[in-house]
């Protein structure tokens, strides 16, 4: 699924830590490399020279990931309008963007990410584990919206067949009902998540990561943040609502939520 992969890089080598992931998986799924660097300021010819310079060092540094092949792109403008653009002109299949660096640090975070993340047209990954192993623990928030079923199967096709991937419904219930009506609640919850899991697993290949599923009461973020501090994974999967649809209601609030502070590698999915 995943053919083409576009990375985000500022050169510097903060950003290797993206450059890495994007680079283990395009060896994991045999894809295409892209590496856009985006300057913001004009330029004279000959800095513009010395920036394609920078960019194919870059690209050197890709040998020690195990990946040699990338093709550069060096474009001037807005960081968000030129990724857009890109996006929309090439058959790119997974944008990977890493945190704020230090000398940049108006590229990739707040109203910038959270705009990328919420009108770019491919699963975006927020890239911020140092490990570039592959993946072999991942979670996925999910619920009964198409966004949040779509991150399940991004989710499941990106991880490696030695993987698991836990899909986690968290529902929370009135504390004002008796506990016996809180139980039945939450048991018909379970019910409606386990057919949902069937009917969805039914659409995936048969060659992916080991899937399970798991309802639990509580809070969107107090909750998840929990299972995540004992579970460790390695990628957080979120579907992402646009704007008008529950005015930021449910998965859109929780993946602003993750994006501002990721505890471990975010998949965004629309």
């Amino acid at each position: 699924m995943f053919k083409h992969i576009l990375i985000a890089h500022d050169l510097s080598h903060q950003a290797d830590v993206a450059l890495r992931r994007a680079a283990q998986l395009a060896n994991q799924h045999q894809a295409r490399l892209t590496l856009l660097h985006v300057v913001e300021t004009t330029h004279t010819e000959s800095e513009m020279a010395n920036l394609r310079s920078s960019a194919q060092q870059v690209l050197g540094r890709l040998a020690s990931f195990n990946h040699c092949d990338a093709v550069v792109h060096l474009e001037q403008g807005k960081p968000n309008e030129i990724i857009l653009k890109l996006l929309a002109s090439e058959d790119i299949d997974l944008l990977v963007l890493g945190a704020h660096h230090k000398n940049r640090p108006e590229l990739f975070t707040g109203t910038n990410l959270d705009r990328l993340a919420r009108l770019s047209t491919v699963p975006v990954l927020l890239a911020v584990n140092e490990d570039g192993a592959p993946y072999q623990q991942g979670v996925v928030a999910i619920d009964f919206s198409l966004c949040a079923c779509n991150a399940m199967s991004h989710a499941y096709q990106l991880l490696p067949s030695s993987a698991k991937l836990l899909a986690l419904n968290i529902f929370a219930t009135s504390s004002r009902l008796a506990k016996r009506d809180r139980e039945d609640r939450l048991e018909m919850q379970r019910l409606l998540i386990g057919q949902l899991m069937v009917d969805e697993s039914s659409r995936l290949p048969e060659d992916g990561p080991t899937l399970e599923h798991e309802v639990l009461p509580g809070t969107l973020s107090g909750t998840l943040d929990d299972l995540i501090a004992k579970r460790q994974p390695q990628l957080l999967a979120l579907g992402r609502h646009n704007r008008g649809v529950l005015a930021q209601a449910l998965l859109g609030s929780l993946a602003q939520h993750y994006l501002n502070k990721a505890p471990c590698d975010v998949l965004l999915v629309r």
